[in-house]
């Protein structure tokens, strides 16, 4: 019956320890002029991951996310946001945690960065913007075979 209580040794655990915005810009190049031109705006959105270690099975995975928004030839905006947060995951292999760190905790992440996009353009006294929801784990896969693509054009260079 003991034997039943205790968690086994080697089982998978995942946590969410901590998240935060580790840092964050907006900027309004083209304000106040800006501001009287007709709002056909044009959006560039740049997201990054980085994953760093931080002990033994606990890990900081940071997701940058860059809008730049341009009305005509015009910067309007600017907002750059890192929303990171510490995740402790214990007993995956490295094929499981590659996937774990590097699209399901910016999947986690992501809801916190798309509020915090919202509430600074919008304190910038533009139209709220709408981070639409984004799949990770696709963007993974395509990093994945754009790396095994990359590393096999190096081998057949050497």
């Amino acid at each position: 019956m003991a034997d039943q209580a205790q968690p086994e040794k080697n089982a998978r655990q995942f946590a969410v320890q901590r998240i935060y915005v580790k840092d964050l810009s907006f900027e309004s190049p083209g304000a106040p002029d800006i501001f009287r031109r007709n709002w056909d705006p044009k959006h560039e959105l740049n997201i990054n991951t980085k994953v760093t270690p931080l002990a033994e099975d606990t890990y900081e995975v940071v997701l940058s996310v860059t809008i730049t928004t341009k009305v005509e030839d015009q910067t309007a905006l600017i907002v750059e946001v890192h929303q990171a947060g510490i995740f402790a995951a214990k007993g995956f292999s490295e094929q499981e945690l590659g996937p774990l760190l590097a699209a399901y905790c910016p999947g986690q992440l992501f809801p916190f960065a798309r509020e915090v996009v919202a509430d600074l353009v919008t304190k910038g006294s533009f139209p709220q913007v709408m981070l639409q929801p984004i799949n990770f784990d696709a963007l993974f896969a395509q990093h994945q075979q754009q790396a095994a693509q990359q590393a096999a054009g190096d081998k057949r260079e050497h």
